[in-house]
């Protein structure tokens, strides 16, 4: 099969299953030892890791082949197995760049770990909440102890090595309060990238055939959400705070996934996050075992394409089943959300959480709904700014002194009452940017 004119792929690779040694109360993952044997030896055999980088790069019709790797937690393999893995890629590279991703608690970290991902480039991203009494709400060890002061000690052997790294936050019930609080203490503690995961869960009553508990959205299950699941308006809500704060002082200096991916569509770009593509299918998880499934939210026996050592990647990555799994986010698209004005960034969202039902009662809402649109709603005048900006090769960063100008309601402009509101709403401007000044 020839990967000419074929979308291009990513795979989190899961080399130690979901092994973990955390035990997050809002973990999706580590549930998922249900799917394989008591027995299990939870680490990728060298036939099938080799199989797997070979494959990949193969299979990649680019000069930059990215691999990201994952858990449960990947540190639990030694760093002499990540050597392993480099040199594996080094074999098949064939002059193509490769590039690591390598996702982490934090826990165990130390100096040796911190000069292999120096001396191997690799793009460090820590799972870190807020600050302790936020963090240590739902990250956990195996003895219920927070984990904030390990976590806490691996970013800082990051910062002694000069380890450029990216944050990831879960956004729950409790933190999704605590919005600048959160984003001031990522900044403070040295995060230039990061990336807000809403957590949304819902578990059966009883377990699925497979043993699990928490279920997929193609579940004919009626189940609520986890007591820990992100409330939809207050994600809406704890993305604008920090919008806000960032919009006004930190653009050009401090990235937020989110931002950045709103602004690709305003700016009339794809979405680079696969959530808010409008097909998916290109995201895809590959177990241990060498098991690949459709994605990473979607580790179930349903979704298992094949076994990379009985057949190639590249067929599973594109099979019929797996375009198939990807086009049905677009076909099983509400009326709703057809009609949404958010439609162009949104896409519906990740289908994993499309199990509400519109107003009219039609299935496949994101349970997000409210939150995306309280969300991109408060953005659009300062997307549209910062989309024009680019379209005149002027910097994005100006939006700063714009927003703080819009804060004003446009005094050097003098704009009357009845005017257009120079912000680019289409309401006159005594009941937009000017309806709180007197005039």
């Amino acid at each position: 099969m020839s990967v000419v004119n074929l979308q291009p792929f990513n795979i989190i690779a899961k080399p130690i299953g979901p092994v973990c040694n955390l035990n997050c109360s809002y973990c999706f993952y580590l549930e998922k030892e249900k799917l394989f044997s008591q027995n299990e030896d939870f680490r990728m055999a060298d036939d099938v890791l080799e199989a797997y980088i070979k494959q990949t790069i193969k299979s990649q019709n680019a000069p930059i082949v990215d691999f990201i790797w994952q858990g449960g937690e990947p540190t639990l393999l030694g760093v002499d197995y990540f050597r392993k893995v480099v040199e594996i890629q080094k074999k098949y590279a064939h002059g193509k760049d490769i590039r690591n991703a390598f996702q982490t608690n934090g826990v165990l970290l130390d100096d040796e770990w911190c000069e292999f991902f120096k001396e191997n480039k690799f793009l460090v991203g820590i799972s870190i909440d807020g600050p302790e009494d936020i963090h240590n709400r739902y990250r956990l060890t195996k003895n219920d102890k927070g984990a904030f002061s390990l976590v806490m000690r691996g970013m800082e052997c990051l910062k002694k090595h000069n380890i450029d790294f990216n944050t990831l936050t879960s956004v729950q019930r409790e933190n999704a309060y605590k919005a600048l609080e959160v984003y001031h203490f990522l900044k403070k503690e040295g995060s230039n990238f990061m990336q807000f995961i809403p957590i949304v869960e819902r578990v059966s009553d009883r377990p699925l055939k497979s043993g699990l508990k928490l279920l997929p959205s193609f579940a004919d299950v009626s189940a609520p959400v986890t007591d820990w699941s992100v409330e939809p308006k207050q994600y809406g809500i704890f993305l604008s705070e920090i919008f806000d704060e960032w919009v006004r002082n930190d653009v050009g200096r401090i990235y937020v996934q989110i931002f950045d991916v709103a602004l690709e569509t305003w700016f009339g770009m794809e979405p680079s996050l696969c959530i808010f593509r409008k097909t998916c299918g290109q995201a895809l998880a590959i177990e241990h075992n060498g098991d690949v499934y459709s994605c990473d939210h979607y580790v179930f026996p349903e979704n298992r394409l094949g076994n990379i050592l009985e057949t190639p990647l590249e067929k599973l990555v594109y099979s019929g089943k797996q375009i198939q799994f990807g086009k049905e986010k677009e076909t099983t698209l509400p009326q709703y959300c057809r009609e949404c004005p958010f439609l162009f960034v949104c896409n519906g969202g990740c289908p994993k959480d499309r199990f509400i039902t519109t107003p009219d009662g039609e299935e496949g809402l994101n349970y997000l709904c409210e939150g995306y649109q309280y969300f991109f709603a408060h953005v659009d005048p300062y997307m549209r700014f910062m989309a024009n900006e680019l379209r005149h090769q002027r910097p994005p960063a100006n939006v700063m002194s714009w927003a703080r100008e819009k804060d004003l309601g446009f005094p050097s402009l003098k704009v009357k009452p009845n005017d257009r509101c120079p912000c680019g709403s289409g309401k006159k401007y005594k009941y937009c940017c000017g309806q709180n000044l007197k005039h």
